[in-house]
């Protein structure tokens, strides 16, 4: 199932304006004017001036939230957001509730306490977003992401994801039993979209440090429904019947 643009011409102003030269100007952006992001429960609060708001939004990144104040837009990022942009793109720095600036490691010890299982989701959403795949939540399809090949102004997602671990538990417990695969198909054959399951293997290296992540290994697989019109053999039945 390929790309469904939502317009004439959006894929042409998609190529003309790639999601990669988008991310490494907000980086830029945030490298220079020393940006912080504030912990706050399991999101990641970032204040942004007006050319790094629109860049935030064009790049995909957190919910704008609506405050009093004028000259700062702040928005909230999900943990996987605010470790990207500290952690893999090394553009802001994360304070804590005291206002002191923590260190990476520090940073991955708060998230991993408030999720156990966010090393591999963490893993899965980075693998992704490297690819430059916008990466945003799955929960309106019963699903942990959904991934869209450029801005969702201008495409469809293409892909649901569903972040699987056998050293967590299977992640979320999904896709154990065959009445949620057929389910789980189903809902994403609805919304024209394809199931990308993403299984995170930790190796045994545990979560103690996130230069753990270097040693997970991911596995990507794609699962379609199988219908009976597209067997070979009934193709051939078919083709002879033509004839």
């Amino acid at each position: 199932m390929g790309p469904r643009w939502k317009r004439k011409g959006a894929e042409a102003k998609a190529l003309a304006d790639p999601m990669s030269k988008i991310v490494s100007d907000l980086r830029t952006s945030l490298m220079l004017s020393n940006s912080q992001g504030i912990l706050s429960g399991r999101s990641v609060l970032l204040g942004a001036d007006a050319a790094q708001t629109e860049l935030l939004s064009r790049a995909c990144f957190g919910q704008p939230i609506i405050t009093a104040e004028k000259d700062i837009q702040w928005f909230e990022l999900s943990m996987e957001e605010g470790f990207y942009l500290c952690y893999s793109l090394r553009c802001i720095k994360i304070v804590g509730e005291d206002k002191r600036v923590k260190d990476e490691q520090q940073v991955w010890k708060y998230m991993t306490s408030k999720w156990v299982a966010f090393p591999v989701f963490f893993k899965a959403y980075s693998h992704l977003r490297m690819k430059n795949w916008v990466v945003r939540s799955g929960s309106q399809y019963g699903v942990d992401f959904v991934a869209y090949r450029h801005h969702p102004s201008l495409v469809h997602s293409e892909y649901a994801v569903l972040v699987l671990s056998k050293e967590s538990g299977d992640a979320n417990g999904r896709l154990r039993v065959w009445s949620d695969f057929h389910c789980t198909l189903r809902l994403c054959g609805s919304v024209a979209k394809t199931l990308l399951a993403i299984n995170i293997d930790s190796a045994g290296k545990g979560v103690t440090s996130p230069s753990c992540l270097d040693s997970y290994e991911v596995e990507e697989r794609t699962v379609t429904r199988w219908t009976p019109e597209e067997c070979r053999e009934n193709q051939i039945v078919v083709e002879n019947r033509t004839k």
